[in-house]
């Protein structure tokens, strides 16, 4: 389902996440800022979306989900679409996984519950940057950590 709504679209973002409330709940506040909103409820199923063709601005991604969890699934975005923007999702604030996201590319790490307002900053930041830097020279400025709500 599309935005539909008095403002134009500003992107496209592709939610993926296992649980259709975190997807719903995302989409609803996606769809407040003005983006365009696909879902996916699987790495694999975004990899299929993907592979057809379509290419989103942006892509939030969910890191623990069952079968293929969210860093294998990026691992395999960035062999079919290596300038992919893609935002991580976790309930879950382990520095390993953080740093893997990182060396994967992502461009943010988002702490569960995401707040509205840094969901709204890390896509922001997302479509006014180029690429990512793979290097892990410069580790502390490529990659964010939002806390949730919970930690501040």
């Amino acid at each position: 389902m599309a935005y539909v709504g008095p403002n134009p679209v500003k992107a496209t973002v592709l939610v993926v996440d296992d649980s259709l409330e975190i997807q719903r709940y995302l989409r609803a506040l996606l769809e407040l800022d003005s983006y365009w909103v696909e879902t996916a409820g699987s790495g694999y199923e975004a990899l299929q979306s993907l592979r057809h063709g379509w290419a989103p601005d942006v892509v939030l991604l969910d890191v623990q989900m069952p079968e293929m969890d969210g860093l294998e699934a990026l691992r395999r975005l960035r062999q079919c679409h290596p300038k992919s923007k893609v935002i991580m999702c976790s309930g879950v604030d382990d520095p390993n996984k953080i740093h893997e996201a990182l060396s994967l590319g992502a461009h943010a790490y988002l702490l569960k519950p995401i707040q509205h307002l840094y969901l709204s900053a890390a896509i922001e930041r997302c479509l006014n940057e180029g690429p990512v830097k793979r290097s892990t020279e410069h580790l502390g400025t490529q990659l964010f950590v939002l806390p949730s709500p919970g930690s501040l």
